[in-house]
C-alpha cells in the first residue's frame, strides 16, 4: 500500500498548506520535463500527484486516513473516478494550476479504463510452485454491436466541441483557474450523435469473461499480482485498466512461516532424545528421514536446508527448522518404571 503522507514527505498531522507546499516541492523535483527519459522519476511524479489529489481534498483525506489507499480502488463499472488507472490526469491539472501551462489541458487525453481487483485463496503447500489459475471477472468490454464506436452506424465519434477532445475544461473561480472534467462528454473527449442501442452510446458493455493468470511461487499472504491491461475496457477504444489479484495464503497448522523459512515442533520421546538415531519427519510436501544427535535438549533446533518456501524473487527455497519438544508420558508400565528407577540409580538420582 502506498503511503501518501510519506510520498509527500509530511506527517499525517500536516496542515493543508504544508501538504500543498510539499507537493509543489516534490512535483518540481520529479517533473518529466526536468527528468527526460527517466522512467523512475516519471513514475514517482505520478505517485506524488496521486497522493496530493487525495490529501488536498478534506473528504478524500478523511477516507484515506480511515481506509488507506483501498478507499479509492475502483472495482466497479465505469471509467475515470479516483481509483486505479481511471485516475486520469488529475494531478497534472493540479500541477498546471500551480505552475501554469493551461494550454496543455486542451490537448486530447487518452481515456483509461478503471482497474479491477479480485482475490484468490491458496493453501500454504500451493505456494511451493508457480500456479496457473483461471478466473471469471466482470468487466467492461467493447460493444460488439457497434465495434466499440458507441454509434449505431459504427462511425467514429466526433471530437467534443466543448473541450476539443481534452476531456477537461478550464474554469475560473476568482483569482484561480482550475480544470475539471468536461460536463458535456464526461471526460471522454468524444461525442456520439447516433447512439448504439446495445451500449447506449457508451461504446462498452459489462460482461463476465475468463482470465488466465500465473501466480508466482513463494507468494505471501497479502501480496498482489498485477495483470496489465486486464481491467475494464476504456470508452472509444482507449487504454484498458489493470487487474489486481490479492493473494490470501491459508495457514498450515503444522508450520509457522517467517518469510521463506518454516518452523515446526519436533516431538521426541525421552529415550529418543537421549540416544539419538534416525527419525522420520514431515516437511511441507513430503517426508524425510533425518539423523538426530545424542542428547537432544528441549528447544534445540535442527535445520533442514531447502525445505522451506521459495523466495518470490529468486525462487530459492528457504529452510525448515525443527525445534525439539521432549514428551513425557503420563503413564508407563511396571517394567518401564523399573527400568527408569535403574536409570536413576545409575545416574545417582534420588527418586
Amino acid at each position: 500500500m502506498a503511503d501518501y503522507y510519506g510520498l509527500l514527505g509530511v506527517t499525517n498531522a500536516a496542515s493543508q498548506d504544508e501538504i500543498k507546499k510539499a507537493y509543489r516541492k516534490q512535483a518540481m523535483k520529479y517533473h518529466p520535463d526536468k527528468n527526460k527519459g527517466d522512467a523512475e522519476a516519471e513514475a514517482k511524479f505520478k505517485e506524488v500527484g496521486k497522493a496530493y489529489e487525495a490529501l488536498s481534498d478534506p473528504e478524500k483525506r478523511k477516507m484515506y486516513d480511515q481506509y488507506g489507499e483501498a478507499a479509492f480502488q475502483n472495482g466497479g463499472t465505469g471509467t475515470g473516478g479516483f481509483g486505479g488507472s481511471g485516475f486520469g490526469g488529475g494531478f497534472e491539472d493540479i500541477f498546471e494550476s500551480f505552475f501554469g501551462g493551461g494550454g496543455r489541458s486542451q490537448r486530447p487525453q487518452q481515456v483509461h479504463g478503471a482497474d479491477i481487483q479480485t482475490e484468490i485463496s491458496l493453501q500454504l503447500k500451493e505456494v511451493l510452485h508457480k500456479k496457473n489459475v483461471e478466473l471469471k471477472v466482470r468487466r467492461a468490454e467493447p460493444c460488439e454491436k457497434c465495434s466499440g464506436t458507441g454509434s449505431a452506424s459504427k462511425k467514429a465519434p466526433t471530437t467534443c466541441s466543448t473541450c476539443h477532445g481534452a476531456g477537461r475544461v478550464q474554469v475560473s473561480q476568482g483569482f484561480f483557474a482550475m480544470t475539471q472534467t468536461c460536463p458535456k462528454c464526461h471526460g471522454t473527449g468524444k461525442m456520439v450523435t447516433d447512439p448504439c442501442h446495445t451500449c447506449r452510446g457508451e461504446s462498452t458493455i459489462v460482461k463476465t469473461v475468463p482470465i488466465s493468470a500465473v501466480i508466482p511461487a513463494g507468494v505471501e499472504d497479502g501480496m498482489k499480482v498485477r495483470l496489465s491491461q486486464e481491467g475494464h475496457a476504456a470508452p472509444f477504444k482507449g487504454v484498458r485498466g489493470d487487474l489486481f489479484i490479492y493473494i490470501h495464503v491459508r495457514n498450515d497448522s503444522r508450520f509457522i512461516r517467517e518469510r521463506d523459512n518454516l518452523y515446526a515442533k519436533l516431538p521426541l520421546s525421552f529415550a529418543k532424545a537421549v540416544l539419538g538415531g534416525e527419525i522420520e519427519v514431515e516437511t511441507l510436501d513430503s517426508k524425510k528421514t533425518i539423523k538426530l544427535p545424542e542428547g537432544m535438549q528441549p528447544g534445540q533446533r535442527i535445520k533442514i536446508d531447502g525445505d522451506g518456501v521459495p523466495n518470490v524473487r529468486s525462487n530459492k527455497r528457504g529452510n525448515l527448522i525443527l525445534e525439539a519438544h521432549i514428551e513425557v508420558p503420563k503413564k508407563v508400565s511396571g517394567k518401564a518404571k523399573d527400568l527408569l528407577k535403574a536409570y536413576a540409580q545409575e545416574m545417582k538420582e534420588k527418586i
